[in-house]
């Protein structure tokens, strides 16, 4: 019997199942807005660089004719460096790692520098246009003609940054590289990823910027809602915050309203009222000392206390400023007085107090002379003579027509000492000089005046007939 034959069986590699569909992925796709916003923001200055050193010198072109042109083959080198820019830099031997910046902003804008410098006419490289201000002008110009004409906008602009962004962050550190397989997963996971975009919350700020941002952003939004700096009950926005310091807020720091007198307080503005209550007594010792130079300090002290205790204490305390509380001051020492040390006299008669009885006043005692300390009798004996020679005037007169006229000179000085029996110089018809006694022309004197006093009777009787 013939053995059984064997069967080859050929293995034939499993074929996928092209009936099934693979499974779709979803990426997340969020990146930070602030950096795309940078990023887009330096396209439209690339691009008009880009315009005017390519046309430099040209006859018929100018930037405009060549814009939309110059626009795609820009967004292509982009692309294109931006892809291969980890291969080309970060792993290539030649170029140290430490040279390059690893900021997506910092790469991209090195990219669009080599592109302008690429698209350079001969004449822009033969010539120094490219540092002179008239290029800088043209470039500006050009720039604002096409934000005006809407050429190149800002949504679009976006979008390409985005890309060029996730292109050369290999670190992930500005975009989200989260994958998900359906649709409603990658819908949760924008809801909390940290690159989601935010609008500012702060009336009057339109800055939109992602979750991650948000702490950075808020400290320096000039639209933010902040309590005073200087622990006032106000809630002030930041960017008018140091408005309000200067000007209306109740702890403004401000020097004290007596600070020319001697206060070097600085107090808030709040507070000065209470200020002026609790150092009433060294405001009103510094008005004092300033209108008592000569006075001692130590006798101002008890002076305060007795101007405080006549005075209107809150009246004192309102005073607003230095002049206000100098006559409040006036006043009160009206009634008090001047001071004991005798520093500070009345100006006025009615303001001296009244002599005590016994004890004469300065008035008085500035009017009496000085009187001699020795005797004076002579004196007081020609005070006599002269009393009775104006009593009876007219017979002295006569005797002194029948003899010899005598005239009296100028005794010596009062207040000094001088004998009893003193001398009196008198002079002759003929000018000679006649010394007599005081006691001999006393005697003259009286017996002139017996005679007169006989001869007047008769004289007036026929006056009274």
């Amino acid at each position: 019997m013939n053995p059984p034959t064997t069967v080859s069986v050929e293995s034939k590699p499993d074929k996928p199942d092209e009936s099934k569909p693979n499974p779709k992925t979803y990426d997340c796709g969020l990146c930070d807005t602030e950096v795309v916003y940078k990023i887009a923001q330096e396209l439209l200055p690339g691009l008009a660089s880009a315009c005017v050193d390519n046309t430099t010198g040209g006859l018929f072109k100018n930037a405009g004719t060549v814009a939309v042109d110059m626009r795609k083959e820009m967004s292509d080198y982009l692309s294109q460096r931006s892809e291969t820019y980890v291969a080309e830099f970060l792993l290539s031997e030649k170029t140290p790692v430490l040279e390059t910046s690893e900021h997506p902003y910092d790469i991209i804008l090195t990219l669009i520098d080599d592109f302008t410098s690429s698209k350079r006419n001969m004449l822009s490289r033969v010539s120094e246009w490219v540092f002179t201000d008239g290029r800088e002008d043209r470039i500006d110009d050009f720039v604002q003609e096409m934000e005006i004409n809407g050429f190149w906008l800002l949504a679009r602009r976006e979008t390409i940054a985005a890309a060029l962004l996730k292109n050369v962050d290999y670190k992930n550190s500005f975009h989200c590289n989260m994958v998900c397989g359906s649709e409603e997963e990658i819908a949760n996971h924008r809801l909390e990823c940290k690159f989601r975009p935010l609008d500012c919350v702060n009336e009057g700020c339109t800055t939109r910027y992602c979750a991650i941002q948000k702490e950075n952003h808020e400290a320096i939004c000039p639209f933010m809602i902040l309590p005073c700096e200087q622990k006032c009950s106000d809630f002030v926005m930041r960017r008018e915050m140091d408005r309000h310091c200067v000007t209306i807020c109740p702890m403004k720091l401000v020097n004290c309203a007596f600070y020319t007198v001697g206060c070097k307080s600085c107090i808030p503005k709040c507070n000065v009222q209470q200020h002026n209550v609790d150092d009433l007594s060294s405001h009103l010792f510094f008005i004092m000392r300033t209108a008592h130079k000569e006075a001692n300090e130590n006798d101002l002290i008890p002076r305060v206390e007795q101007i405080r205790s006549i005075a209107n204490t809150e009246k004192l305390a309102k005073a607003r400023d230095a002049r206000a509380l100098t006559y409040l001051i006036k006043d009160a020492e009206a009634k008090v007085g001047p001071l004991k040390n005798g520093v500070d006299p009345p100006t006025k008669k009615e303001d001296r107090p009244e002599p005590s009885p016994g004890k004469p006043t300065m008035e008085k005692v500035d009017q009496e002379p000085a009187k001699p300390v020795e005797s004076t009798e002579p004196v007081v004996k020609m005070e006599e003579t002269k009393d009775k020679q104006e009593s009876s005037s007219l017979p002295i007169e006569k005797e002194e027509q029948s003899g010899p006229p005598l005239k009296k000179e100028e005794t010596k000085e009062e207040g000094k000492p001088s004998d009893s029996k003193e001398d009196v110089r008198t002079k002759s018809p003929n000018g000679e000089k006649v010394e007599e006694s005081i006691d001999e022309k006393s005697r003259k004197l009286s017996s002139g005046e017996e005679e007169g006093n006989k001869k007047s009777p008769e004289k007036e009787q026929p006056k009274t007939q």
